[in-house]
C-alpha cells in the first residue's frame, strides 16, 4: 500500500510540474503574440511591452504555485528533517518571488490602466 501511495504521489508531482510547464509555455506564447502584434506591427510599442510583461508575470506566478504544490507533495511522504528544511527554503524563495512578482504586476496594471485612459482621452479630443 505504501508503495502505491508513493508511486501515485510521484505521478501527481510530475503532473504538477507538467502543468507549470504548460502554463509557462502558454504565457510565453501569448506574451510574444502581444509583443509582435502590437509592438512590431502596431503603434502601441510601450503599452505592448507592458502588456506582454504582465502576461508573463501572471504566467510565472501561476507556474510558481504549481511548482510549490509539487514540492509539498514530494515531501509529504516520510519526510526527513533535511527534506523539511529544503522544502521550507524552496517555499520561502518561491513565495518571496511570487510576492514581488505580484506587486510588480499590480503596479504595472495601474500604470497600463492610466496610460490607456490617457490615450482614450487624447483620441477623443482629435
Amino acid at each position: 500500500m505504501e508503495n502505491m501511495i508513493s508511486v501515485l504521489s510521484g505521478f501527481i508531482m510530475h503532473i504538477f510540474h507538467l502543468m507549470a510547464i504548460l502554463v509557462l509555455t502558454v504565457g510565453i506564447t501569448k506574451a510574444m503574440y502581444i509583443y509582435i502584434k502590437d509592438a512590431l506591427l502596431g503603434v502601441r510599442a510601450v503599452l505592448a511591452i507592458q502588456e506582454s510583461r504582465l502576461e508573463l508575470g501572471h504566467s510565472f506566478s501561476l507556474g510558481l504555485g504549481f511548482l510549490i504544490g509539487g514540492s509539498i507533495l514530494n515531501t509529504i511522504l516520510a519526510p526527513t528533517w533535511d527534506d523539511i528544511g529544503q522544502l521550507a527554503s524552496i517555499i520561502a524563495i518561491r513565495t518571496i518571488l511570487n510576492y514581488f512578482l505580484l506587486r510588480g504586476i499590480n503596479s504595472s496594471v495601474m500604470r497600463v490602466a492610466g496610460d490607456n485612459a490617457s490615450l482614450g482621452s487624447t483620441e477623443g479630443e482629435n
